[in-house]
């Protein structure tokens, strides 16, 4: 994995443990020479992962809408900063830079963003990992509810174990790189109507 997007949150949160645990992340892939892809903005756990990595000598490149650049939360100081039209742009882009996923907490945007990139992987439309960091807890019912998806027969279990979850930062990474994608068949046969 040469690149990460991190999706999360452009708030800090309630907890003072999202913010550390976000530069802990940005300091943890500089250390491993793995660049961050991110949404761009200089507010939050955006910004806290982003300077994790810029302050430990790490490169970052920001995907940003131009109508949020307008409301000056772009960051400054980015290795690079990439403007498109829409939002749709934006995740798009993302993924074409990157080579694996991971969530922070954060809110709906987070969630949406987050989601497409995971519904992308389980159409086959790539073979990249996607992780959550689930700090503090903060997925636990978001992981409760994906095995009620399996246990009422709206997931198949091998596209659940797609889904990489751990509070450790170095454990996540070390999932990520060991991912290997399910070969994916046809969701819906005629069999199965």
């Amino acid at each position: 994995m040469k690149r990460v997007t991190v999706f999360c949150g452009s708030s800090s949160g309630t907890e003072n443990i999202y913010q550390e645990q976000a530069s802990l992340l940005g300091q943890t892939l500089a250390k491993h020479d793995i660049e961050l892809i991110y949404g761009g903005a200089n507010v939050g756990l955006m910004g806290a992962v982003a300077d994790g990595v810029l302050n430990n000598g790490g490169k970052v490149i920001g995907v940003l809408p131009n109508f949020l650049k307008s409301k000056e939360i772009a960051h400054e100081h980015l290795t690079e900063l990439i403007l498109v039209d829409t939002m749709h742009q934006r995740k798009t882009k993302m993924n074409d830079l990157s080579d694996g996923v991971i969530a922070m907490p954060g809110g709906f945007g987070t969630l949406e963003e987050f989601f497409e990139m995971l519904t992308w992987a389980q159409l086959g439309l790539h073979k990249k990992p996607i992780a959550i960091l689930n700090i503090d807890g903060f997925y636990d019912s978001l992981n409760v509810l994906v095995q009620t998806m399996v246990d009422k027969g709206f997931l198949k279990e091998v596209n659940q174990k797609m889904l990489l979850v751990s509070d450790n930062i170095d454990e996540l990474l070390e999932k990520m790189k060991n991912y290997v994608a399910p070969s994916v068949g046809k969701w819906i046969n005629k069999e199965t109507l």
